[in-house]
């Protein structure tokens, strides 16, 4: 796999221009021009197709705290509770408390703020804080459709809700069951309903992370001379000479026949498909007409 510095030096040499001994600190405007549109093809990929080696898994294990508190009746606080690493991605569950309580601010560590009032007052009684909005991967660039699971109990999490069902799991009366549900909300990986137990969750997602440095580090676009990338060497190089033409206006016919062969064989050879067949049949595993005896029947 080629460095950003070689797919430079290939493309400059195909284009018969002068080639660059370094192209991250290179002040040489036609450099910072091919290494622009490098980058921009990187992103643009990102598009084009569900690369194998951006596909990756986050798992993570739900987290929680039950302790006890003060609930007064139409207060926004509960007091006399022990606020130790909870923060605003939690949720409450307790006598006095309604569906859907979410904490706005940890006052103190004996206080937190919710975002509604109590329905009674209740002193010394149990408080159940439930972590439901859990942060997305930071590379994180979409999600895998039907790869969300509850691993401990070995159920697909049924989702993504759109926002008028997430509302009716949140506001109505029968809105919880043996079932996780999740939707994607602002920044977070959030979850329905609340957890009091220690549960492994996970899914697939696509990385926005196409670059990566010499250190292995993901990395989202080209920075230092020695970075590679999970595209094959080939497509970058056509791919930039193509918006190398496109920017200086050149005739872009053979440059573009070029590209889009190579784009095609490559998303072709990324990942492998399944056989099809024009005649599929059921399978003769299981007990069936094809190896039920004629007699006998289990006698002797």
């Amino acid at each position: 796999m080629a460095t950003m510095l070689q797919l430079v030096n290939q493309v400059t040499n195909e284009l018969g221009v002068s080639s660059p001994a370094t192209v991250a600190s290179n002040t040489n405007q036609d450099v910072i021009q091919i290494l622009a549109l490098m980058n921009a093809a990187g992103y643009e990929f990102l598009r084009k197709h569900d690369w194998r080696k951006l596909t990756k898994q986050n798992i993570f294990t739900t987290t929680y705290a039950t302790t006890t508190g003060n609930v007064t009746l139409n207060s926004y606080q509960i007091t006399n509770t022990d606020t130790t690493n909870i923060d605003t991605t939690y949720q409450v569950v307790g006598n006095g408390l309604s569906n859907a309580c979410y904490v706005v601010s940890v006052d103190s560590p004996t206080q937190v703020t919710v975002n509604l009032p109590a329905t009674g007052t209740y002193t010394g009684t149990t408080i159940n804080f439930q972590k439901v909005k859990y942060a997305m991967p930071s590379d994180y660039d979409s999600t895998v459709p039907r790869t969300h699971w509850d691993k401990s109990k070995h159920w697909e999490m049924l989702g993504p809700e759109d926002a008028q069902q997430w509302e009716w799991l949140l506001s109505g009366y029968i809105s919880t069951g043996p079932r996780i549900r999740w939707r994607l909300l602002g920044k977070y990986f959030q979850i329905w309903p609340g957890i009091s137990t220690n549960e492994i969750l996970g899914y697939e997602y696509r990385s926005n992370a196409w670059a990566e440095s010499d250190a292995g580090v993901p990395k989202t676009s080209f920075t230092a001379d020695s970075d590679t990338c999970i595209y094959p060497d080939r497509l970058m190089v056509l791919a930039t000479k193509l918006k190398y033409f496109e920017a200086k206006g050149f005739d872009t016919t053979a440059m573009y026949r070029n590209y889009i062969m190579e784009l095609e064989t490559v998303k072709a050879q990324d990942m492998s498909a399944a056989n099809l067949s024009f005649a599929p049949r059921p399978g003769t595993v299981l007990i069936g007409y094809d190896n039920i005896p004629d007699t006998g029947y289990g006698t002797n």
